[in-house]
């Protein structure tokens, strides 16, 4: 049978979403550029103006003045043609690891929505160049580092306007090659920027943006993840169900909170042990874990409007208002929403990160787990004596924990006076979104390792112990992680099943909570 097409999702400035963006960046749906001669005409309207105003010898900056501390320096009108050229020339020292296919297209996807609201001064062949880049995946590689965040994402946004213009190394079909000869190969014409276009492309917060995108999704699955291993491991542990009875939360009126609670509730289907095996009260790290997930779950919310936001503005310096012939200058490409959503955003999901850490280290200490074996180790008989279980991934999980709680310092306090005092307040935004980005890496390896941990601890509760029943959900669940990941009864490597479960993670594998 044949494959059907991805969907397409198209670009003609009405608002894009969280989703179409990482849909995009999976290469789930498929990029168009509106084909509309109203929305074309829009869009040429703001180059046309701008042809115009140089033609009367308007100044506009970044057109006919240098850049940024530089704006009192007039530009011949011989070499107007060159400067947004040396823009992305200059600005190409951009070091630190290169972003991931997946965050490069995010990148392009979020300076195509920008530059399509059709404030910015651009011809329709830029948008066109852009859209071709992602139609055909011929991805710039471009460095994490060297943005501060205003006047937008400059150095990373670099590398973008050279792949356009046939310059610079791209990613394509799995091999890093010249741009230009990639363009060459495809017969797309490499762009000559015009006036203000390569400002257009840089000054702005695309990266930040797109990265933020893609965080927020993950921190979104993340909390479901961590909510359904909370319900394994007090089934696990024994643990008292009543702490997440509906009237009790009743009565505490976060939204978020609540969810998390009824989300708990709802996979334990009221289920109890039996007298003897309970505490009255369990410790804060099973009790209070939907007062835990639920600032991440009230949090997103707040953060997706910031983002969003963010996404579908016209965030770079000049704004071009064609329809009343004005050049406004401003500072859109200010990234302060998307540092303080991302500061935000690192520090929820690492206090997730947290609980779960101290989860495991109850699970695995016979003082406080009622009954399982110490750290939950399979090994019967004999053989007990010389397996360990799962010892050392308890301090792995430690180890990721104690990195992700270290990288939740805010961003966005060390703001730095940069470019001959030009830019004297910079948002950090970029950094903001890397460092979100990295606490999410390692609290994806704490919630692999927990998904291990809560597998081993549920069968050993029902091998031990034949009357624990479990509800649907989690029964389900342990079914499927049954499946992934074989019981450790003999000590063994986990590295392997935890890179396998990071993919699972990843792809978003489990279907969690109706929304």
């Amino acid at each position: 049978m044949p494959t059907s097409q991805p969907e397409t999702i198209v670009f003609d400035g009405s608002r894009l979403s969280i989703e179409d963006v990482v849909a995009l960046a999976h290469q789930q749906r498929v990029a168009c550029l509106s084909p509309q001669p109203e929305f074309r005409a829009r869009i040429a309207r703001g180059a046309d103006f701008l042809d115009r105003l140089l033609a009367e010898d308007g100044v506009i900056y970044g057109v006919t003045t240098g850049y940024g501390d530089s704006c009192t320096v007039s530009i011949p009108p011989s070499l107007v043609s060159e400067l947004p050229h040396h823009l992305y020339a200059y600005h190409g020292c951009g070091l630190g690891r290169v972003l991931s296919p997946e965050e490069t297209r995010a990148v392009l996807v979020a300076r195509l929505a920008s530059l399509a609201r059709g404030m910015s001064g651009v011809s329709v062949g830029l948008l066109e160049q852009i859209e071709t880049l992602l139609r055909h995946d011929i991805l710039p590689l471009i460095p994490a580092e060297g943005s501060v965040g205003a006047s937008g994402d400059l150095t990373p946004l670099s590398y973008v306007a050279a792949a356009l213009c046939g310059e610079r190394d791209v990613l394509f079909k799995g091999e890093v090659r010249p741009a230009g000869g990639v363009l060459a190969e495809l017969n797309i014409a490499p762009l000559r920027l015009r006036p203000k276009e390569g400002l257009a492309i840089m000054n702005g917060t695309a990266v930040m943006t797109a990265l933020a995108c893609l965080a927020w999704q993950r921190a979104s699955y993340v909390s479901k993840l961590a909510t359904r291993l909370t319900a394994l491991n007090v089934l696990a542990s024994a643990g008292n169900a009543n702490h997440f009875d509906e009237v009790l939360f009743s009565v505490k009126p976060h939204v978020g909170q609540q969810l998390a609670a009824a989300r708990i509730r709802a996979d334990l289907a009221c289920a109890q042990p039996s007298r003897n095996e309970q505490r009255l009260q369990d410790r804060y790290s099973l009790r209070c874990a939907p007062h835990v997930i639920g600032v991440l779950e009230d949090a997103l919310p707040f953060f997706r409007a910031q983002i969003e936001n963010e996404l579908n503005s016209a965030n770079d310096n000049p704004i071009v208002d064609a329809e009343n012939e004005r050049v406004l200058h401003g500072g859109h490409f200010y990234g302060g929403h998307i540092a303080f959503a991302m500061d935000g955003l690192k520090n929820a999901v690492a206090n997730v990160a947290d609980l779960l850490d101290r989860q495991l280290a109850l699970l695995v200490d016979t003082r406080f787990n009622h009954g399982l074996p110490s750290n939950l180790s399979a090994a019967t008989g004999e053989r007990a004596a010389i397996n360990h279980g799962l010892k050392a991934l308890q301090i792995s999980v430690s180890a990721w924990t104690a990195e992700a709680l270290k990288l939740t310092m805010p961003a966005s306090v060390f703001s730095r006076s940069t470019e001959c005092h030009n830019q004297d307040k910079v948002s950090m935004g970029t950094i903001a979104a890397r460092d979100c980005l990295r606490v999410l890496e390692l609290t994806e390896q704490v919630v692999a390792a927990m998904l291990i941990a809560a597998r081993q601890a549920v069968s050993l509760r029902q091998r031990d112990h034949a009357s624990t029943i479990l509800p649907d959900a989690l029964a389900s669940m342990q079914s499927d992680l049954a499946e992934r990941i074989v019981l450790v009864t003999e000590d063994r490597a986990l590295d392997h099943d935890l890179r396998a479960l990071l993919g699972a993670i990843r792809s978003e594998a489990w279907s969690l909570y109706a929304a």
